[in-house]
């Protein structure tokens, strides 16, 4: 069930940039593809460029740290398996 929630995110988003993009005078189809295919990424460019800079800014500082975090943990992670005694 939970496999369903990524792909449903991905369409609304999609979905709100083919609806918002016109307003701004951008390509519909264009940021549309880029929401489906790079989702949050391309919601917080978008948002910073049609100025509404705090939640795209807060957007993109969101998923850069949580990027961090996930990379850190798998660092972590294959160090134990690698040098771990035993």
């Amino acid at each position: 069930m939970e496999i369903l929630y990524v792909p449903l995110l991905q369409i609304a988003i999609a979905y709100y940039l083919f609806v918002q993009a016109p307003l701004y005078n951008k390509d519909r189809w264009l940021w549309s593809i880029l929401g489906f295919v790079f989702t949050f990424f391309t919601l917080s460019i978008f948002l910073i460029l049609t100025n509404r800079k705090g939640l795209g800014w807060t957007i993109l500082i969101a998923l850069t740290l949580s990027a961090i975090a996930g990379i850190l943990f798998l660092s972590l992670l294959v160090w134990a398996v690698f040098f771990s005694k035993g």
